[in-house]
C-alpha cells in the first residue's frame, strides 16, 4: 500500500472517529456510559 494511500485511510478513520464521539456526545450518552461503568465497577468490589 503506497503511503500516500495509507495516509488518506488514517485521515478518514480519525474523522469517522471524532464524528462518531461528538454524535454520542450530543445524544447525551456520555452520562449513560458513566453510569453504567460506575454500577459494573461497584458490582466487581462487592459494594452494589
Amino acid at each position: 500500500m503506497s503511503a500516500w494511500i495509507k495516509r488518506v485511510v488514517q485521515i478518514v478513520l480519525l474523522l469517522s472517529g471524532v464524528a462518531f464521539i461528538l454524535y454520542g456526545l450530543i445524544r447525551g450518552e456520555a452520562g449513560v456510559v458513566l453510569s453504567k461503568a460506575t454500577k459494573i465497577c461497584l458490582e466487581c468490589v462487592g459494594i452494589g
